[in-house]
């Protein structure tokens, strides 16, 4: 059976499912709870100074899909709103009573050496595994000089980070904001401060809809609102590419990296170590699904690793990170048609509709003696851009076949097309 172990940054977790700092891990009875079921650590929502952050309420609001299903989250929630004292006491007796869990303690201070000195030692008595500078929270915070207005300069980042490797013993996560242009730029920064580790992704400004009686976003506070941060299955695609774009990086390879954003399955998780993270973390999905989903994704991902053969979380660690690349690199003589499996059509015309409107017309819809419909693929004009299999209802139904043409790999720097074609000689 595959060994779901991690070591990362050298802390130890017996498996690579963490909560992510939020508020499922704001006090002891929660963190407990997750332990039970099998949670691997926990990163303990942020700690600031005293006194204690003050939350608003309503704090939560939703994008929602078809039949309610929640596509993305958006909160307001500010760090935690317990003091200093029954936090660290709390994180205390949990490590003592889990020793072999993971337990990061997430933090945010000011921009001011005195602060980071003061509290470091403190969250070091505790037994903790870790610390996770929260350098990415884009609401509330960033207007004290906090969060993401830390986490959007790179010269504060590794100035802080610097600080925390001098006054603890402790590895150093750096959590990173996708509130940015390049998410390279912070994590370079981290990682020249001395980071063990950083961590992204953070959540996403937004607003996810507006109350059109009362024209206020939500959720609503006393008939007012604001932006709050995005997270959820929708942020998936964002904070993969942000953790490719750091394990590719030749000025950050090898820097160990927890995945975060829209893991809810082990599928999830299982692409996110594909892309090089070392662990992952979850929120979103524990707050919709309460903490037991953590029981299928450990047999799922340990099922789907003996199968194909990996005997531990190591072995296919950053398995994609080469087959990731820039788009100038891609294959310009590659071309793939698509197919259609007329015994699993089903007639609907989806992807004809799709195709006919607004792609390169390559579908042909017949019309039978008996009135049905059948869809032919065009291949002379098929272009291989994939609509009419992402459109389609019926997995498997059509699918994107490579063609044989005899052409060697010719990237875009050397395509004859490209005015700045390079000379290949």
């Amino acid at each position: 059976m595959a060994d779901l172990s991690i070591n990362f940054a050298g802390i130890k977790a017996p498996n690579p499912f963490w909560l992510a700092s939020a508020p499922p891990t704001d006090k002891a009875y929660n963190v407990v709870r997750a332990f039970e079921v099998g949670w691997g650590g926990v990163v303990w929502k942020t700690l600031g100074e005293d006194p204690p952050a003050v939350n608003v309420s309503s704090r939560y609001s939703a994008h929602y899909g078809k039949n309610r299903e929640v596509l993305g989250f958006n909160n307001i929630e500010l760090i935690t709103d317990r003091t200093l004292e029954i936090n660290l006491r709390e994180i205390t007796q949990v490590k003592k009573d889990w020793p072999d869990r993971a337990m990061i303690v997430s933090l945010m201070f000011p921009c001011e050496e005195a602060a980071w000195r003061s509290i470091l030692p403190l969250v070091e008595s505790t037994g903790a595994d870790g610390i996770e500078l929260n350098f990415g929270c884009p609401h509330g915070m960033p207007e004290r000089g906090m969060g993401a207005a830390v986490g959007q300069v790179p010269e504060y980042v590794e100035k802080i980070t610097r600080w925390c490797k001098q006054y603890s013993r402790l590895p150093v996560i750096v959590k990173l904001t996708p509130n940015i242009t390049d998410i390279r730029q912070p994590a370079r920064a981290a990682k020249n401060g001395g980071a063990d580790a950083v961590s992204l992704i953070n959540t996403i400004n937004s607003i996810t809809s507006i109350d059109l009686d009362s024209m206020v976003a939500r959720p609503i506070v006393g008939g007012r609102s604001t932006h709050g941060g995005y997270c959820g299955s929708a942020v998936k695609p964002i904070a993969l590419n942000m953790v490719a774009e750091i394990a590719r990086d030749p000025a950050t390879q090898g820097l160990p990296i927890s995945g975060i954003g829209g893991i809810s399955n082990w599928r999830d998780a299982a692409e996110f170590i594909a892309l090089g993270a070392g662990s992952v973390q979850v929120c979103t999905a524990a707050m919709l699904h309460g903490f037991r989903i953590v029981e299928e994704m450990k047999d799922g991902l340990s099922r789907w690793m003996d199968e194909k053969g990996y005997a531990s979380v190591a072995d296919f660690c950053g398995k994609a990170i080469a087959n990731t690349t820039d788009w100038k690199y891609l294959d310009m003589n590659y071309q793939a048609i698509a197919q259609i499996d007329q015994d699993k059509c089903i007639g609907c015309g989806k992807c004809y509709i799709a195709c006919e409107d607004t792609s390169h017309q390559s579908i042909h819809q017949l019309i039978q003696d008996d009135g049905a419909r059948k869809y032919q693929i065009n291949e002379a004009e098929c272009v291989g851009c994939n609509l009419c299999e992402i459109t389609c209802p019926v997995a498997g139904c059509i699918t994107m076949l490579a063609q044989e043409n005899g052409k060697p790999y010719m990237n875009w720097t050397q395509d004859p097309r490209n005015p700045r074609a390079e000379v290949v000689t």
